[in-house]
């Protein structure tokens, strides 16, 4: 009689279901986790959305406009400025190297020496000389000590303060006159040579007010 025929173990199908199983889940578990990840918010960068935008992206500064040509007025002005500070400049190099004054020093003698009386207000003095009150104090002072004048006061009006020409100052104007009328040529010729424009100014105002 033939031997039967020995059939598979049962205990050996259930583990290889098991396995298959097995291997079945951990596919679809890994294949649902990165559906999870893919799924999932992705965090928020705060930094990124706080800052404002790149420089790049900021508008360009508007191109100021061109500036406009000068009027012929002040082309003028300027000319004559650059010439009286070339002038005011020799004058006041001279006047203090060869005689020991001031420039507005000077000035203010002469129109004292011109004044009657050989006198003038303070007030007067600082509006003939372009000073505030302050700068004429300050002026007068110098040339009190220097022994050039003398303060006095009105008869009339005790508030009224006047700057007197002493001697010693009037002898100091006429001799430091010659330096300041040589200087003051020469200075507008040295313009006039440089500057055609400079000439043409002096020029003219030579034959209006000379």
């Amino acid at each position: 009689m033939p031997a039967p025929t020995a059939r598979p173990a049962e205990s050996a199908r259930p583990a290889a279901t098991a396995g298959a199983i097995g291997a079945a889940g951990s596919a679809e578990a890994t294949e649902a986790d990165q559906t999870a990840v893919a799924d999932s918010p992705k965090p928020t960068d705060k930094s990124a959305e706080s800052a404002g935008p790149s420089e790049s992206a900021r508008p360009a500064d508007p191109t100021p406009p061109p500036a406009s040509a000068p009027s012929a007025d002040v082309r003028m002005w300027h000319r004559f400025l650059t010439l009286h500070a070339h002038v005011e400049h020799r004058l006041s190099a001279a006047l203090q190297r060869h005689h020991g004054l001031g420039l507005s020093e000077y000035r203010a003698l002469g129109f004292l020496a011109a004044a009657p009386r050989s006198e003038l207000r303070m007030q007067e003095l600082a509006d003939r000389l372009g000073l505030n009150q302050s700068s004429v104090t300050r002026l007068v002072s110098r040339l009190n000590a220097a022994d050039f004048t003398y303060r006095d006061l009105c008869p009339d009006d005790k508030r009224g303060v006047y700057t007197v020409l002493k001697d010693a100052g009037r002898a100091r104007h006429a001799a430091a006159t010659a330096t300041y009328e040589a200087t003051l040529t020469a200075a507008l010729e040295e313009a006039a040579e440089s500057d055609g424009g400079a000439g043409a100014a002096v020029a003219a105002l030579r034959g209006t007010l000379g």
